[in-house]
């Protein structure tokens, strides 16, 4: 075998390979042989064909299988002996594929950059310190009252967080029209789930009373029938409903499988929540800190292909987000190619690090991960055993972990300065509830 290797350009190879056309005959020639002492043809009992036979129904087609096979094998061969680290498969262009002459190829393709890792020693982290107060307990609890409102019928009108039945009829230009006409609909006063004219034009308004209605819709309405046009609205209220919160009770802390019911059992495990929830932020905050500075101060050229995997797998993301059917329903590939350069150097910086460190996959971090994953899950034990047997899934959890431990060989080298902050700053608790009656 010839191999003939130059730099196109960047990362790019373009290798040219010959693979002697004996090696290829000799190859044809032992598999023909091989189908001779099976091959099924009319007028001949299983396995006694001739071999003239053989080669004149299948020699075509054994022939193409062979040159598939020389081309993938020789070129592993090739870019094993060149010591060369192929980023993606490579590109076959075809040189002389001729019968009788030496089978002849290029292969372009692009390599791994070579990396060396800077020493994170002189990278400066601020880590987050908080903890969790008696008074966030408190907000929290409040805040799982207000999820689960009471609402009472009231006789006056309707006010700012009152949940209102009503009916209504819809007509554009005198017509009615889809989706226009509701029966037993729940409205919340103020809470941005209705048209800006309705949620105003129904403050005040008590059981029994009717309204007519013109509103809006904005120029981004789904229904594009709509869009940007108007309508009146026949508006019928049945009931005006008070929100207010429900008590701290035996039913309510039971509804969060508390067993005992008491109020200071369900403090303990809300607390505990939100040790939980406070320690992965925190975590996460030195996870960006850390990827951050190591792919600032480790600029590296990045192989296209890479990138290009990246980006198709961000694109594929956001398709589903959007509810996207097919690949012509895909946001379009420029939006995402800065966050695929930096998510493929990321991938190679961090492959690197483990390479250099020897760090290997802490087993016993695996399995609480896994522990973790599952017990969101009806029946935690039969999740375990799917994860269990599935290997891609386990792999994707171990590279998890694998970046865990990465994250942490930078962590014992920076150099960390401590934040105090606050629970509420941290997660952003709080921030958008709107006020529930008391």
């Amino acid at each position: 075998m010839q191999v003939s290797l130059s730099a196109t350009g960047g990362l790019e190879r373009r290798m040219e390979v010959a693979v002697p056309a004996s090696e290829v005959a000799a190859e044809i020639e032992q598999r023909l042989k091989q189908l001779s002492r099976t091959a099924r043809l009319k007028g001949f009992r299983p396995g006694k064909a001739p071999l003239p036979v053989i080669r004149k129904q299948f020699g075509d087609q054994v022939r193409d299988e062979v040159v598939n096979d020389l081309v993938r094998t020789s070129f592993a061969k090739a870019v094993t002996e060149q010591k060369l680290q192929p980023a993606a498969g490579p590109r076959i262009e075809p040189l002389s594929l001729d019968p009788g002459n030496d089978l002849k190829y290029a292969a372009v393709f692009e390599v791994l950059p070579e990396i060396k890792v800077k020493s994170p020693y002189d990278v400066a982290i601020e880590r987050p310190s908080a903890e969790v107060t008696e008074q966030d307990v408190d907000a929290m609890l409040e805040s799982m009252r207000r999820q689960r409102p009471v609402f009472t019928a009231v006789e006056r009108g309707a006010a700012e967080t009152d949940r209102l039945i009503i009916d209504y009829d819809g007509k554009m230009q005198g017509q009615p029209f889809e989706g226009g006409e509701g029966r037993d609909m729940q409205l919340i006063v103020g809470s941005g789930q209705a048209l800006p004219e309705l949620d105003k034009e129904v403050r005040g308004m008590k059981a029994g009373e009717r309204k007519s209605i013109t509103v809006a819709f904005p120029s981004g309405h789904p229904n594009k029938a709509l869009a940007g046009k108007t309508a009146e609205m026949d508006v019928s209220v049945k009931r005006v409903e008070e929100q207010t919160l429900p008590a701290l009770d035996d039913e309510f802390i039971r509804s969060y499988g508390v067993e005992d019911g008491t109020v200071d059992s369900l403090r303990s495990e809300v607390r505990k929540s939100m040790d939980r929830e406070l320690a992965g932020v925190i975590r996460n905050r030195l996870r960006s800190q850390v990827l951050d500075a190591l792919y600032k101060e480790n600029v590296i050229e990045v192989p296209k292909a890479l990138v290009d995997e990246q980006v198709q797998q961000l694109q594929l993301d956001m398709g589903r987000r959007m509810g996207a059917r097919d690949v012509s329903q895909l946001p379009p590939r420029e939006q995402f190619v800065d966050q695929g350069r930096r998510r493929a150097a990321l991938g190679l910086l961090l492959s690197q690090i483990v390479q250099n460190e020897g760090l290997k996959v802490d087993r016993e971090r695996v399995l609480a991960r896994l522990n973790d994953l599952i017990t969101s899950y009806p029946n935690p034990e039969e999740t375990r055993r799917a994860y269990l047997q599935n290997p891609d899934a386990m792999k994707q959890i171990e590279s998890a972990v694998l970046e865990d431990q990465v994250i942490d060989w930078a962590l014992e080298r920076a150099r960390i300065t401590d934040k105090p902050m606050s629970f509420r700053e941290l997660t952003g608790f709080g921030q958008t509830e709107a006020p529930v009656a008391a």
